[in-house]
């Protein structure tokens, strides 16, 4: 394993912790509840789908996978943007941007992964 592949996978455990960490912090509100199950979900799915392509069994295979951890970025994206929506105190919108960088970067980390591993 090279070390960009290795700093991608520490970058999307790292990322799908940190999620978890902060939405520990939000307030708990049962309507609240289902976009903070959602984004822990997806943003820990990204860096589960990316080591599972590790261990691919073909092309075919480590492309489906990445396709999966840029679908979940997607979707990270959208519940991240959901919560700040839905938590607007100031407190928490510096964490909010700095997670929605993230997962846009991943975003488009996976999707150029996924292109480049379309052409090879």
């Amino acid at each position: 394993m090279n070390d960009r592949t290795q700093q991608l996978l520490d970058r999307t455990f790292d990322f799908g912790v940190n999620i978890l960490k902060f939405l520990r912090k939000l307030p708990d509100d049962h309507i609240y509840r289902i976009p903070k199950v959602q984004v822990g979900r997806s943003s820990i799915s990204i860096g589960a789908n990316y080591e599972e392509a590790q261990g691919a069994v073909s092309k075919r295979d480590f492309s489906n996978k990445i396709g999966i951890s840029y679908k979940e970025a997607r979707e990270s994206l959208y519940w991240l943007r959901v919560l700040q929506k839905l938590y607007e105190e100031e407190k928490y919108q510096k964490e909010f941007e700095i997670f929605l960088k993230e997962s846009q970067e991943l975003k488009n980390i996976f999707a150029a992964i996924k292109k480049s591993s379309k052409e090879s």
